[in-house]
């Protein structure tokens, strides 16, 4: 039997460690092979067809109106509309679900992100839940702007309650 030479050994295995290193995990912020819309459950939760697979997406970053809640059914229309028609592409951060079992994303249609242009459109408040926070700044900065602008429900000056405030006030039975 043929003995290999240490010093390949030890070069073949600093490589081999140096491409785990470097290289960043799957999970964190990869790009998911794209998805089929389904449909909006509401403003910032959708239900898409994932290689096989239906998945409930919580978007990442973003709270929108509840149900029954002030511009709760413009936040889901406008979901609706910005994904019908469209192949999605999921991008992950570095928690892939939320304690509901829901997979957490930025959903992007044709090069758009909907998280952010929720937000844009006054539709939706930018939240920070670490650790998935890489877009957070981006967020506020379009939430500056939908309130310069008036836009959605900034055009009476925001919302009576936050969606967060909301829940706490309107537990489900």
């Amino acid at each position: 039997m043929r003995r290999r030479n240490p010093l390949f050994l030890r070069a073949f295995f600093v490589a081999c460690m140096l491409t785990c290193v470097c290289l960043p995990p799957a999970h964190a912020g990869a790009d998911g092979p794209d998805a089929r819309f389904l449909r909006a459950l509401d403003g910032d939760s959708l239900r898409v067809d994932h290689m096989g697979e239906v998945l409930e997406i919580r978007l990442i970053g973003v709270d929108a109106p509840e149900y029954k809640q002030e511009y709760s059914r413009k936040a889901r229309d406008f979901s609706q509309r910005f994904c019908r028609g469209e192949t999605l592409r999921l991008e992950f951060d570095k928690e892939r679900r939320d304690r509901y079992g829901r997979t957490l994303a930025y959903v992007y249609a044709d090069g758009r992100m909907l998280n952010e242009a929720l937000v844009r459109a006054g539709l939706a408040v930018p939240i920070r839940i670490k650790p998935n926070t890489r877009y957070y700044n981006r967020f506020k900065e379009a939430e500056e702007e939908a309130r310069r602008e008036r836009r959605g429900f900034w055009i009476k000056g925001g919302l009576d309650m936050t969606p967060g405030q909301w829940r706490r006030t309107h537990r489900r039975k």
